[in-house]
């Protein structure tokens, strides 16, 4: 039987300098597509596919998301306050673990939105899981459709689904929209300082244990404020929330 997590995290403590100079009174998390906020779209994506806790971490202006999150009442909500100290990423999620005892969670950077297709990408990621073989299960986009991504890409991945870096002076098909399921055994390997989840892809690589499933939809990084006006202007043409 497919293991379904109920918890989950979403990042929503970066400083937002690309997307200045929206975040001059706002976080970038509070930044809004489509008429609702990036935070909530991540939050939105967690509960339809059957998260009851999600915790969300603080920063830059983190009093405005408490006070944005006091509204929500369909899912209970944690915060993490990091507003004495910048963790990254990988120390994030590592001071987060308690709250997700011994089982694969979902994570979620609050600048990435999509447009589901036939089926909820979440939901896949869930079936697709692999507790024997997988200690992280990414959600990846093609480069060439997506809104707001201007790298090399990020990844390559096989005909198993297993992941590993793009090459130097190479291009990637896939970009990573921020979303994973991560088994709390990989976070735990973290050092105790702030460190970047790029630490624990490495290792995960290593051994073979980062995987990767195809996002199905239409994918919007949201870093900036050319790319937030993209998205804003796609999405009013589906007339769709994400």
């Amino acid at each position: 039987m497919a293991f379904s997590p109920t918890r989950g995290m979403v990042l929503a403590a970066g400083l937002g300098t690309r997307m200045r100079p929206l975040t001059n009174d706002r976080p970038k998390s509070l930044i809004e597509v489509a008429g609702r906020t990036l935070l909530d779209h991540a939050i939105d994506r967690f509960v339809a596919a059957g998260v009851k806790m999600v915790v969300v971490n603080v920063h830059y202006k983190g009093e405005m998301i408490v006070a944005h999150l006091k509204n929500r009442k369909d899912v209970e909500i944690r915060i993490q306050d990091e507003r004495d100290k910048l963790l990254d990423t990988g120390g994030a999620l590592k001071r987060a673990l308690p709250h997700f005892g011994d089982e694969p969670f979902f994570t979620y950077n609050s600048d990435s939105i999509w447009l589901e297709s036939l089926a909820s990408n979440l939901d896949r990621m869930a079936a697709a899981w692999d507790d024997a073989s997988m200690d992280c299960l990414m959600l990846l986009a093609a480069t060439f459709n997506s809104i707001g991504f201007d790298s090399m890409g990020d990844f390559t991945m096989d005909a198993a689904g297993k992941l590993k870096r793009r090459e130097p002076q190479r291009v990637a098909p896939f970009g990573w929209p921020g979303v994973q399921m991560i088994h709390p055994r990989l976070v735990r390997r973290g050092p105790d300082d702030p460190f970047s989840t790029n630490k624990l892809w490495d290792i995960a690589i290593t051994e073979g244990r980062l995987f990767g499933i195809r996002l199905d939809g239409k994918w919007m990084h949201v870093g900036t404020p050319e790319a937030r006006d993209e998205a804003d202007a796609f999405m009013a043409t589906r007339h769709l929330a994400p």
